[in-house]
């Protein structure tokens, strides 16, 4: 039933060559008018009536891509899937504490009745539950056991220097690429070709491409302490260990309309997704929305059309990325379940990781155009930024792809890329983060008069003003103390980057190589001062509940309030500098503005023997919905619920948390998102936010191998029967 879109070789090269992409360039077309009974609609009924907060599933396969859209149940147990394009559809009903109903065949305007049928045991009730009740099964050490002693102590390796470092590499360390907790991760069913659990746990984190990253995690937390962690979870899990029940939909949520587009090929990775311009939402309405496949494909979906297809993004040189150094097997890789021993490398030669548009149609990307070693003029020459600070390698540099022309065009830097921000200026400044070492940034408008790479981008290594002059001077490094005579440069990987619309300053998150408590930095783009301020964590200033660690994502609202998930601890968190008594001088190096902080936890059950906050979920990015293209209102921010197949929206005046569940398939693992408007009049129709399923492994996903990406589009109506 799943169709995948690696019809791409067959079908989306026919659609390639027999349109020429011309829907690319034309922005996809206005959506046709739908004939009136484009509905199904009806109601979910179990033993005492209607079941309310219970999700209806339409699906099809009578599309070019797979198709599906979600509802929820109303306080009776009625539905109204809307707006659903001609076909042959399955329905059916999952819902908490309820078996999955049986399929039936329905069409656009039909009414049916699905009948719910109560799970019998916990056991069964527990199979849909998101993946992060079933991490929270986890028996984290207790935080008497910290810091560690090595193998020869508590088997805790001795950098773990508390528990939250512990949790941290729990979830940013073990689910940097894919869900933990889920059922391909929670059990081991093949467990009889091991000698015991902990032997399978011990095989399982060598398995391919990704077994360099996964085992060197469990040395890095303590080899034998982990993987003993992780054995007695699946043990208990597969002895009929349950966690808690969670909560059904309840309120906006049971406004939720989800659509589901399938938008990759079996082994692909997309990343990331962007639908418009972030600085006008309004830009490239009912168009194409776009996703970057890490293993070098720019993914395209129609949503109008219900049409994908791949582009393959070119590189400078030719690049070979099948090799260790790139994370592929070694010669003699522990087999896969799914694909054995065939190689299957993380990474194609381009490499993209993150996508944004910019007013013209153009999707901006950080992509490897060459190897790292960078050119001699980024080390030598008289460009200003090179003066400031040379660099030597770069591992990703700049593309975009031009939607008009159908052409992508490569731009080279001396600084390594990840996330990219446009700034609202005349040089339509675009921001960059990725380097240890510096923040850059590329005038576009430069660029696109002169073709000169060179003098349109520029650089700025993170100073802190410690000495308080309010200028860049001298300067210790790093790795030396602070002089309060001198400035100090701070170093570490520039993660999320976000400009601020108010007083154009830029600011990053530095998660690594310390994401306990983690860092956020202010750069000033004139004077390139910075500025650190980390969550607050250990401090008196405090209580401990109100500690938090691990930034990753960051976002800003129009007025200038600055969001940032964190993913370790558990909080949406909002950061105010105007509150900050001290913000620049030998003190201000990270802990000194705890008054800046406002934390917010996100629901979900919390981790055992975990006292602190350090809920189970994972925030693997957030985003801010500045001009409510969601539904819930402007500058709502919203974390990934990476861990529990949800978006997690903050309502910060009543401090309401928004639970926007994909019930299925279960995995929805998500990094990135993007909102859109296609219609500002169409009203919730015209609007939605969208996020990809962006795991490493969509085979780990609900129905195994076979599965692949989707693109969800999220929109919010007035109520669950609005048509």
């Amino acid at each position: 039933m799943h169709k995948t879109t690696g019809r791409f070789g067959a079908v989306g090269a026919a659609l390639a060559l027999a349109s020429g992409l011309a829907w690319l360039a034309d922005g996809g077309g206005m959506a046709p008018a739908m004939a009136a009974g484009d509905d199904i609609s009806g109601v979910v009924t179990g033993a005492s009536g209607g079941e309310a907060g219970v999700w209806v599933i339409a699906e099809t396969d009578d599309l070019e891509t797979t198709f599906r859209k979600i509802v929820v149940t109303d306080d009776e147990g009625r539905f109204l899937v809307p707006d659903l394009p001609a076909g042959a559809y399955e329905v059916w009903a999952r819902g908490y504490g309820l078996l999955d109903s049986a399929k039936q065949s329905a069409s656009p305007g039909d009414a049916v009745t699905i009948a719910a049928t109560a799970a019998a045991t916990p056991q069964e009730a527990a199979a849909i539950y998101p993946a992060n009740y079933w991490y929270s099964l986890l028996e984290v050490p207790p935080a008497s056991d910290f810091p560690g002693t090595g193998d020869d102590g508590n088997g805790i390796n001795r950098g773990m220097r508390n528990q939250a470092l512990w949790v941290d590499r729990l979830k940013d360390g073990c689910q940097l690429c894919h869900q933990m907790g889920n059922k391909a991760t929670r059990e081991v069913p093949n467990l009889s070709d091991y000698d015991s659990t902990l032997h399978a746990w011990d095989q399982r984190v060598q398995i391919g491409g990704s077994g360099g990253g996964m085992n060197g995690g469990m040395n890095r937390m303590g080899r034998a302490r982990s993987l003993s962690m992780f054995a007695d979870w699946t043990d208990r899990i597969m002895a009929g260990e349950v966690p808690p029940a969670p909560p059904r939909p309840e309120g906006v949520e049971r406004n939720l309309v989800l659509t589901q587009w399938g938008w990759s090929n079996l082994k692909g990775f997309i990343h990331d997704e962007v639908a418009t311009d972030k600085r006008n939402p309004a830009l490239n309405g009912n168009g194409p929305v776009y996703g970057v496949d890490m293993m070098g494909v720019l993914t395209v979906t129609d949503p109008v059309r219900h049409q994908s297809v791949e582009l393959q993004i070119p590189t400078r040189v030719p690049m070979d990325r099948r090799g260790p150094e790139y994370g592929a097997p070694t010669a003699n890789p522990v087999p896969s379940p799914y694909w054995g021993t065939e190689p299957m490398p993380r990474t194609g030669p381009a490499n993209p990781h993150n996508p944004m548009m910019d007013d013209k149609n153009r999707v901006w990307m950080t992509s490897s155009i060459r190897p790292s070693e960078n050119p001699a003029w980024c080390q030598e020459s008289d460009h200003p930024s090179v003066q400031r600070f040379p660099i030597g390698r770069s591992g990703r540099q700049m593309s975009y792809y031009d939607a008009n022309s159908q052409k992508f065009v490569l731009i080279d830097t001396c600084y390594a890329t990840h996330h990219l921000q446009f700034v609202d200026d005349e040089d339509d400044t675009l921001w960059i983060s990725g380097d240890n070492n510096v923040v850059g940034w590329i005038n576009t408008r430069m660029f696109d008069e002169t073709g000169d790479e060179r003098s349109s981008q520029g650089w700025c290594p993170t100073i802190l003003d410690t000495n308080g002059d309010g200028k860049v001077g001298d300067y210790v490094e790093p790795n030396e103390a602070v002089d309060p005579t001198k400035d100090k440069r701070v170093a570490g990987f520039a993660y999320g980057i976000i400009p601020n619309p108010v007083d154009g300053s830029i600011w990053i998150t530095r998660p690594y190589p310390d994401p306990v408590p983690g860092q956020i930095l202010r750069l000033d783009p004139e004077t390139c001062m910075a500025e650190l301020y980390e969550p607050p964590f250990e401090t008196d200033a405090v209580p401990a509940s109100g500690w938090g660690h691990g930034p990753r994502g960051i976002d800003v609202e129009r007025n200038g309030l600055i969001w940032t998930a964190l993913g370790g601890s558990g909080h949406l968190a909002s950061f105010d500098r105007s509150k900050c008594a001290v913000t620049s001088g030998p003190t201000a190096t990270g802990q000194h503005c705890p008054e800046g902080w406002t934390l917010y936890e996100t629901p979900g059950p919390q981790m055992k023997n975990v006292t602190a906050a350090g809920n189970a979920d994972f925030h693997y990015y957030m985003w801010v919905d500045q001009f409510d293209t969601l539904g819930l209102g402007a500058n709502v921010p919203i974390a990934n619920g990476t861990t529990s197949d949800a978006l997690i929206a903050l309502l910060a005046d009543s401090e309401q948390m928004v639970r926007l569940r994909v019930p299925y398939p279960l995995g929805f693992y998500t990094r990135g998102l993007d909102g859109r408007i296609d219609d500002p009049n169409a009203g919730w129709k015209g609007r939605g936010v969208w996020a990809s399923t962006d795991t490493i492994s969509n085979w780990h996903n609900e129905g195994g191998k076979g599965m692949t990406s989707e693109i969800v589009r999220f929109q919010i109506r007035p109520n669950p029967l609005a048509e």
